[in-house]
Parts: C-alpha cells; structure tokens; sequence
C-alpha cells in the first residue's frame, strides 16, 4: 500500500508525458494569492505568509508543501503588489515555482470599500523528477531517468477578485506557459508538465452577534484530466480572535470529461481548521484533513501549519477596515 500511489502516479503513463497538478491545500481560506494574482494588495498592509503541509502522514513518498507570499499595496491602494515561492515533493517528484503578482484595483460604486481587481502573475517553476526513487516495472526502461533531471519553464496566472465588507468572489486561471514552453528533454522522460487550473471562488460574511461572524464559502478547481472539485467551507469569527471552521471537499460532475477512467471513484474529505490571531500583527493556523475514501481507513491524515506576519507600514490605510477574505 505504501508503494503503491507512487507507483500508480508516475509509472502508469507510460512514457508520456504526465501533467503535473498542482498542490492541494487547505489555508488558502486565509490567503487568497495562493489561487488568485488578483488578491495581491488586498489587506493593504505588507503582509507574510507561510506554510507547511504534510499530507497522507506516514505514507511513503505522499506529498509535502512549503509556500510562502509577501504582499502589499502601494500608489494609495490603487496597485497590489505580491510574490509566491513554492515547493512541492511528492514520491520522486520533485516542483519549485516563484511568482510575481501585479493586481490593478478598481473601486467600485460608492462603497469605499468595493474593489475588483485585475491580477497578473509571471514566474518560473523547475520541474523535474529522481530516477533512482522509482521502481519500473521493466528493468532499463528508457522512459525512466538513471538520475534526477529537471526543466525550467516560464510560467503565468491571471486573476480577477472583487471584494466589499461583506461579500467576495474570484476566477483565476494558472499554469498558462508551462505546457507550451516544456523541452524535448521533458517530452522523452516523465518530467510532469504542469497544465492549466481554473479556480472560482465565493463567500460572504454575516454578523450574528457583537462577539460572532459567520463566513460561509465555495471553492471549485478543475483542470483536465482529473475530476472537478469543490469545497465547500464554513467559518465563525469569535471575538476578532479566533477562526474556527470547517470544509467538505468532493468531485463534481459539471461537464462531461470523457478521458477519465469510467467508474472512478469520487474522492472526499473534511477538513478542521483553526487561526488564532496572537496580537493584531501575528497569527497561527492550523488544518487537519481526513480522507472519507479507502485511504482515510488506513489513517492517513493530512496536516497543515500557517504563521501570518502584517507589518503595518502603509500610511494611506483605513486603520478600521477589517479584512475577513
């Protein structure tokens, strides 16, 4: 069992090239430039984020990320600005991505709070994969590299976001380049090729009482050759101090993928979530995913640890706008 969705993942294909997914994870309730160029600016301040996951602990190989983002507004809260550095692992495959984010913010009506923003995203990610973790099923299979081999390709991500103090949604697409910039080097190796992913986003925020807030929120990702997922989130705010939710993630039939194995099961999962604000500049989050399908009966659960860091220097911002997206 240890072995085998390593196996299933990289050795299946055959000598094509796979495409490569991107990362799952859980806290981008908290941040939003992980999926959308467009969030850049939105908190005004200069703020740092950064996290850990680990998912399917204690199965060999499963996969681990570290991300981390600054971002901020500059020319009065007009331009956000915002840069993401990310590496994923998973078996003896192997992902670093850098990106900078540019997003052009448009007040909206009379609501001084009432922005949409127009993101745009160009970096790089090295791709690349370790021959000598693998295990062919045939011995000196040419498709399989003797050693670790890599490619470095340029990459984009567009985004729109629009936001008010009680309502937000967001479209975004990444991974625009990376498929068409991808060498013979990768087309003879199973060096994975990112492909495209759209993201939409929606929620909204409700005032129960004086010390409560309630923000529920969807997510839907998809991207070809794999299922369409959605999350389906739900939040309270308690006293300005502590988030506490949760998410059900499941695949949704939206359109027909007719390349996708018939009768594949339908993954699923719940997802405990928790961020304590330890002053006004500091916080510390923290998920648990729990797998509903075959893999969450052997106990292989997914954990996630943020540390967020807003460094108030911007001397245009509404000191009493809170940002809850």
């Amino acid at each position: 069992m240890k072995k085998l969705l390593i196996i299933i993942a990289l050795l299946s294909v055959g000598g094509k090239v796979f495409a490569q997914q991107d990362a799952q994870f859980s806290q981008y309730v908290f941040n939003g430039l992980y999926i959308n160029p467009g969030y850049a600016g939105y908190k005004e301040d200069l703020y740092i984020n950064s996290f850990f996951r680990s998912q399917w602990t204690g199965l060999e190989g499963a996969p681990t990320t570290f991300s981390a983002t600054v971002d901020g507004a500059v020319k009065e809260g007009k331009v956000g600005l915002g840069l993401m550095l990310q590496h994923d692992q998973i078996g003896a495959q192997s992902n670093i991505a850098a990106y900078g984010n540019y997003a052009y913010r448009i007040q909206i009506g009379e609501q001084e709070h009432s922005k949409l923003a127009l993101g745009l995203g160009f970096g790089f990610i090295q791709t690349g994969i370790d021959g000598s973790k693998l295990n062919p099923v045939q011995s000196f299979d040419t498709y399989v590299p003797t050693g670790y081999q890599s490619v470095l390709l340029p990459d984009a991500r567009l985004g729109a976001f629009y936001s008010n103090d009680n309502f937000f949604v967001g479209a975004s697409v990444d991974n625009l380049l990376a498929q068409h910039m991808h060498s013979d080097q990768a087309s003879a190796t199973l060096i994975p090729v990112p492909k495209p992913h759209e993201y939409f986003t929606a929620g909204a925020l409700f005032n129960v009482d004086y010390q409560m807030k309630f923000k529920p929120s969807i997510l839907i990702k998809d991207a070809p050759g794999v299922p369409t997922s959605m999350d389906i989130n739900a939040f309270v705010l308690l006293n300005e101090k502590l988030w506490l939710g949760a998410t059900y993630r499941t695949a949704i039939d939206i359109y027909s993928k007719p390349n996708l194995q018939q009768g594949m099961q339908k993954s699923s999962a719940v997802v405990g979530m928790a961020e304590f604000f330890v002053n006004e500049n500091f916080r510390i989050g923290y998920a648990y995913d729990a797998s509903l399908n075959k893999l969450g009966s052997y106990g292989y659960g997914s954990h996630e640890i943020s540390i967020s860091i807003m460094l108030k220097q911007s001397p245009f911002v509404d000191r009493t706008r809170n940002c809850y997206f």
